[in-house]
Parts: structure tokens; C-alpha cells; sequence
């Protein structure tokens, strides 16, 4: 039977709906990122031009708890966090993947203290700031297990915005923080009475991507992935001048640079590849070993599952120059 001209071109028109929608370029991915040298390496990729911004908007935030506050509101996409921030967001409904481990802390978060305090036990009935919505929260409970002292025996000061302009304002006598603030801090007398070293495989700072956002965009995940292997294999390569192009951002002398990556870890493609494996994967064990202190603290509740927490489906290829 021959069918109505009108319903032909309906299916015309249908298929060129179609091929246009197929053509129209996706907007750019939305990424929150602070501070932290283990994600610079994406701004250095932005920077040197080798992450075009018409694939990857990079939104600046003061801090963690401000990416994951705009996660849950919506206004990001994606995001740099660690790995217990993402167990947090995901508890609280926002639906994230890990795709990425840029790097291991294992010296870098620290916790200062004032010039004339030594000891953690020195900090008793001082006051002491943390991001409480961050992994501060975890390194201080860790540091003050060390000396046998809980919260109870500080006075906890809850900060959001930047660190340095939390030490300099509210008279705190220790901070919980991390590089590049750290280094700055301690170029001016702070000292160091904790740090990640004595936690090792628990803080992991991972690119984490809502999952719905994943099946959309996912060519601009591995566009950003790569983005960030191409920085880091730029830092193996030459260290000391991409440690001036990073220095500006760090607000650290470019010869301090190299020295706040000291108490990193920075996994290459096959270390990725290894971390996110979801069968044995050590990010697998760290995330269940960060979820059982985080029942006991009560952060999480008791029914999160670990499920879709990682995947290593956009880890197509590292930086080949």
C-alpha cells in the first residue's frame, strides 16, 4: 500500500533530527577542582593547551566541601576529591563513579601546629581547624588516635573556605590542611606534628563522575584523562621547568614546587588500571576499610553499597608523545 506523502516526509524529518542531534557538539564537561598538587596537572593541560575548554570547563573551588556542595546542587558534573568525599556524596544521593586515581597521599595532608607547640598532646584544650565535611575530618581523628586523645579533649573549629585565611583569622592553634597551603605554612614557622605518612592506602584523591553524566560524555572523560597524563608525563620528563609553569597556581617559589609532591604518589596508566580493578583492586579495599570507620563514626550509614564505585573503562590510553 502506498503510504501519505505527509508520513514520508515525517520520517525525513525525523532522520535529519536525528543526524543533526548526532552532530551537535555536547557542552563541556563541568569539573570542580581546589587546589591540591595531585590535580594540577589538568590546569597544566588547560593552560599549555593541550585540554581544549570546549570539551572541559575546569571550575575553580576554594575547597572540597565546595565541590561537593555544587555536585549535590547540581552544578557540577564531575569532580577532584578524595576517596572518602565520594563515599560521602554518594550517601547523600549524588550518584558518582571513580575513572581516575591521580595520586596516594602519603605525607602531604598534615596536621600544623602554632611555633612553641611540639607535641599533638600539646594541642590539648586548643583550637585546632578542619574541614569537617572533608578528609580533614579523617586525618585528625587518625592524628589524635597517635596520642591517645579524641575530639573531646580539643576544641574543633569548623572551617569552609580557604585554609590560609582560616589560620590568620581564627586563632587557631593547629590545622588540619594540605599542600601547597602546608608548605606555605611551614615556610613561616608552622610545625608539623602529623601526616599522612602514618595512614597509609587511605587517602586517594580519584576524579569522580556522576554516572548518568558518564554514558553522555564520555569521550570528554577520556579527553580530561588524557589531559592529565599528558601533565604528568611533562613532569617525569622535566621536572624542574614544569614545576615553574605549576608554581603560579601553587603560589609556591617554583624551586619549592617539586618538594610539596614529595608525600605523593602519582599513579601512571598501568597503576591506574591495577587500582581501579573492581575484582581486587586496592581502591576497593581502601574504599571498604574507609566505610567501616565512617559507620563507627557515624558519616555513612550502615546499608551504602560499593557498588559502581569504580570503573576503568575511560582509562583508553595514557600520554604517548
Amino acid at each position: 500500500m502506498k503510504r501519505p506523502p505527509y508520513l514520508h516526509l515525517v520520517t525525513v524529518a525525523g532522520l535529519l533530527l536525528a543526524a543533526l542531534t548526532a552532530c551537535t557538539p555536547q557542552p563541556p564537561l563541568k569539573v570542580g577542582s581546589h587546589v591540591w598538587p595531585g590535580y594540577e596537572f589538568m590546569f597544566l593541560a588547560r593552560d599549555e593547551g593541550w585540554l581544549s575548554p570546549d570539551r572541559v570547563e575546569l571550575v575553580e573551588m576554594s575547597t572540597a566541601s565546595e565541590s561537593l556542595r555544587a555536585l549535590e546542587e547540581g552544578r557540577l558534573e564531575a569532580a577532584a576529591l578524595t576517596l572518602d568525599e565520594v563515599l560521602l556524596a554518594r550517601a547523600s544521593g549524588v550518584p558518582l563513579s571513580v575513572v581516575l586515581v591521580f595520586n596516594v597521599s602519603v605525607g602531604a595532608d598534615k596536621l600544623l601546629v602554632r611555633p612553641g607547640i611540639r607535641t599533638l598532646d600539646g594541642l590539648r584544650g586548643r583550637r585546632v581547624g578542619v574541614e569537617t565535611t572533608a578528609v580533614g575530618a579523617l586525618v585528625l581523628s587518625q592524628a589524635l588516635a597517635t596520642a591517645g586523645l579524641t575530639m573531646a579533649d580539643i576544641i574543633v573549629v569548623p572551617i569552609e573556605g580557604p585554609h590560609r585565611a582560616a589560620w590568620d583569622t581564627y586563632r587557631l592553634d593547629g590545622l588540619v590542611t594540605y599542600e601547597p597551603t602546608a608548605s606555605q605554612l611551614m615556610l613561616e614557622g608552622a610545625n608539623k606534628v602529623f601526616d599522612s605518612t602514618a595512614m597509609p592506602e587511605w587517602i586517594f584523591g580519584v576524579l569522580a563522575v556522576r554516572r548518568d553524566v558518564l554514558e553522555q560524555k564520555g569521550a570528554q572523560v577520556e579527553a580530561l584523562i588524557e589531559g592529565h597524563f599528558r601533565g604528568l608525563y611533562a613532569m617525569r620528563q622535566s621536572p624542574q621547568d614544569t614545576a615553574y609553569r605549576l608554581a603560579s597556581r601553587l603560589q609556591l617559589p617554583g624551586d619549592k614546587v617539586l618538594a610539596a609532591y614529595r608525600g605523593l604518589v602519582l599513579p601512571d596508566l598501568a597503576g591506574n588500571r591495577a587500582l581501579l580493578d573492581t575484582r581486587d583492586g586496592r581502591l576497593n579495599a581502601a574504599a571498604a576499610k574507609l566505610v567501616a570507620w565512617m559507620i563507627a563514626k557515624g558519616r555513612l550509614p550502615a546499608s551504602k553499597s560499593l557498588d559502581a564505585l569504580a570503573t576503568a573503562e575511560y582509562l583508553r590510553s595514557g600520554f604517548e608523545p
